[in-house]
């Protein structure tokens, strides 16, 4: 059994919404493309790095596969552009719709209507699946833990509106920290978890210890 990677880039106050530009979901955001002027070269390199880690599939909600769809094949050359575009257009990618998407990017599969079944099988039959952004398709994999990673790179800004990384499709979940969280020169903080069992604890803070002497 593979793993499924959430990869993330929200807010301090958790917005993920049309980081990348104006135009990705422009009905009522006012601040697509927020994650632009906050991107540097440390940032650039932990993407980098978390997409190449032996990526082998996508699994991708409708709107962000259209704008993947409408970006990727057209990529190539040098620098990290070129090398994601030669990855993602060279992987297997499954999308999550109810709708009929247009399935033109090579090796791009329609998920059938029963989503975690679905998302099952793909996790069998791959070894790291990346799941890049699509908000709505998150929810349902929080909801039924059908992910084992979480990538999440929190930015130094507070939006107030918009739609967030968790956004009622969580349920009480432990995670791991993977490894000591990371700054670039923005203020951006990488976050890397894993997965954990149960769910999370309660206590007492106010409680004596009992080991006191």
């Amino acid at each position: 059994m593979g793993l499924i990677h959430l990869e993330l880039f929200a807010t301090l106050d958790l917005v993920a919404q049309a980081p990348g530009g104006p135009d990705e979901d422009p009905e009522g955001f006012p601040f697509g493309g927020w994650q632009a002027p906050l991107i540097d070269e440390v940032a650039g390199q932990q993407i980098d790095a978390a997409y190449g880690e032996g990526t082998d599939a996508l699994l991708l909600g409708r709107r962000t596969y259209d704008i993947f769809a409408a970006y990727w094949p057209h990529q190539s050359g040098g620098g990290q552009d070129g090398d994601i575009a030669t990855l993602f257009n060279s992987i297997p990618k499954y999308v999550a719709s109810r709708g009929t998407p247009d399935l033109s990017w090579a090796g791009s599969t329609q998920l059938g209507p029963d989503l975690p079944a679905a998302v099952r099988e793909v996790r069998d039959r791959h070894e790291h699946v990346r799941v890049v952004g699509s908000l709505d398709l998150v929810q349902t994999l929080l909801h039924e833990k059908l992910f084992d990673r979480i990538d999440l790179w929190v930015h130094p800004i507070v939006l107030g509106v918009g739609k967030k990384v968790f956004d009622g499709g969580e349920v009480p979940t432990n995670l791991t920290l993977l490894e000591p969280p990371a700054a670039g020169p923005s203020g951006t903080v990488y976050l890397h978890y894993g997965l954990a069992d149960g769910v999370p604890a309660t206590g007492d803070m106010g409680a004596p210890d009992r080991g006191a002497d």
